[in-house]
């Protein structure tokens, strides 16, 4: 039973691979017809969309009950994206460089909003410990959802304000493309959904198999391939020499995860369990987080050497995750 259910959740994972590729090309396509930056697409259109399948998995994981498969899922998708994605992209394009402020202080900004949905957690349990509240609901509730949500609109609204600061634009698109890339937009959302529900389900089966919890297959497994697409993203704009829009779609893919994806799970089933289970590694992500935003200051570039160490900090992450799981 073992196997199938990995064999499953595979190819489970290869549709919804599949589908936000081409959700992602029509978005791109679609947001051609109109006249936006290249950053701002990064941020707004390609994040999001590359986020898709945390989202749904998300939803599918907080209908079924299961939300903490989506609280591992983000954890270890950010943390993917902040060591394994940009490192092979920094290995890929030797330099990426990171010349406009904004960026720099969008940075910034991942770093603080990532942290929020710990921060959220940890009050529940710290007035849960002195026992002032002993009945109030420990982890993300769905009034913490909203307020990640509320963080996630304004943060859009601030994005589109700074928008003059990026002067490069996506390729225009004609109105005879437009209709096309709707279409495809349609389909490839509608894949996105049935494929995510049979990755929620598969790695609910999994973790029944193996015997260890949702969020542990969420941080390891699932995590892996969600964060496909921001790899595949993130390549192809630095060997296309589009360094804003890389850069754009990871701060973008780690807010919408810790804010778009956590809040609407919130929302439809409050995230609840052992916040032990998962706070060493919430730690180790905003520590990537730090050092991602250390390298990517210094010089106002990021280079191989830098995305090497990333990629080896990330093999750390594992060993440290895997002993801590089985002797402690």
């Amino acid at each position: 039973m073992l196997f199938w259910n990995l064999v499953f959740f595979i190819i489970a994972c290869l549709v919804l691979v599949k589908s936000s590729n081409w959700l992602l090309k029509s978005l791109i396509k679609i947001s051609g017809f109109f006249h936006v930056s290249e950053f701002s697409v990064g941020f707004i259109v390609l994040a999001i969309s590359t986020s898709l399948p945390e989202m749904f998995v998300g939803i599918m994981s907080a209908i079924r009950k299961t939300p903490l498969l989506s609280l591992g899922n983000v954890i270890g998708s950010n943390i993917l994206d902040l060591t394994i994605v940009i490192g092979i992209t920094a290995l890929l394009a030797k330099t990426i460089k990171i010349e406009a402020k904004t960026i720099k202080k969008d940075i910034i900004y991942m770093l603080v909003i990532m942290s929020l949905p710990i921060v959220l957690a940890i009050d529940h349990h710290f007035w849960f410990l002195f026992n002032l509240f002993p009945n109030m609901i420990q982890g993300l509730s769905r009034i913490d959802g909203a307020i990640l949500l509320s963080i996630f609109v304004y943060y859009i609204w601030s994005l589109l304000r700074q928008q003059k600061s990026f002067h490069k634009e996506i390729e225009k698109t004609t109105k005879k493309e437009l209709l096309h890339f709707l279409i495809l937009y349609v389909i490839s959302t509608a894949l996105l959904l049935i494929s995510s529900e049979f990755v929620v389900e598969y790695a609910n089966n999994l973790a029944l198999d193996l015997n260890i919890s949702n969020i542990l297959i969420g941080l390891f497994i699932v995590s892996l391939g969600t964060s496909l697409p921001e790899l595949m993203m993130e390549t192809n704009s630095v060997l296309n020499h589009h360094n804003n829009l890389a850069i754009g779609d990871l701060i973008g893919s780690v807010i919408a995860n810790s804010t778009l994806v956590l809040g609407v799970t919130a929302i439809v089933y409050p995230i609840t369990g052992d916040f032990l289970t998962f706070f060493t590694s919430a730690i180790f992500m905003i520590l990537i987080g730090f050092i991602f935003m250390t390298f990517s200051e210094s010089n106002s570039e990021l280079t191989w050497r830098e995305g090497l160490s990333l990629i080896f900090l990330y093999i750390f992450f594992i060993i440290v995750e895997t002993y801590m799981r089985t002797n402690i």
